[in-house]
C-alpha cells in the first residue's frame, strides 16, 4: 500500500463553508460528517464538522474539522499548503483561492525562473503556488 501526505485543517465553526469553497476551487468529491452523527447530537456542536474529506480529480486530498470544544483554534498559523507543478490549472487555483483573501506575492515570474505567488485565503489558510 502506498502512503500519502495531505493537509488536515482546523476551523472554528466554519469547516463546512471552507471545504465547500475548496471543492469549488479544486473540484472533486466532498464527504462531511458532523459531531451529531457521532453521538453528540444534543450539544451545541451537533451541526459542526467532525470530519470532512475532499478527494479531487487531480489526486489531492484535503481534510478538515471544526475544533472540538475546549481545544485551541489556530487556523493557518503554523502551516502553509504548497501547490507546485507545470499544469496551467495552478493559475486558476491561485485566482480562486485569492477570492476574498489576501495576496502576499502575486503569481508572477521570479528570479529562479518559475512563476510563484502566495496568499492567505478567506479562511486564514496560507497557500504557496509555484508554476515551473
Amino acid at each position: 500500500m502506498a502512503t500519502r501526505l495531505n493537509p488536515y485543517l482546523s476551523f472554528d465553526g466554519h469547516a463546512r463553508e471552507a471545504m465547500e469553497f475548496y471543492q469549488s476551487v479544486f473540484g472533486g468529491e466532498l464527504k462531511v460528517n458532523t459531531f451529531g452523527e457521532f453521538g453528540m447530537q444534543d450539544t451545541p456542536q451537533a451541526d459542526q464538522v467532525m470530519h470532512a474529506q475532499l478527494e479531487t480529480d487531480a489526486g489531492y486530498t484535503i481534510m478538515a474539522s471544526d475544533t472540538p470544544p475546549g481545544a485551541e483554534v489556530r487556523t493557518g498559523s503554523s502551516i502553509t499548503v504548497s501547490l507546485s507543478g507545470d499544469d496551467e490549472v495552478l493559475r486558476e487555483y491561485f485566482a480562486k483561492l485569492a477570492e476574498g483573501g489576501q495576496v502576499g506575492t502575486p503569481l508572477e515570474k521570479q528570479m529562479w525562473g518559475d512563476e510563484y505567488g502566495d496568499l492567505v485565503d478567506r479562511f486564514g489558510v496560507h497557500w504557496m503556488v509555484n508554476l515551473g
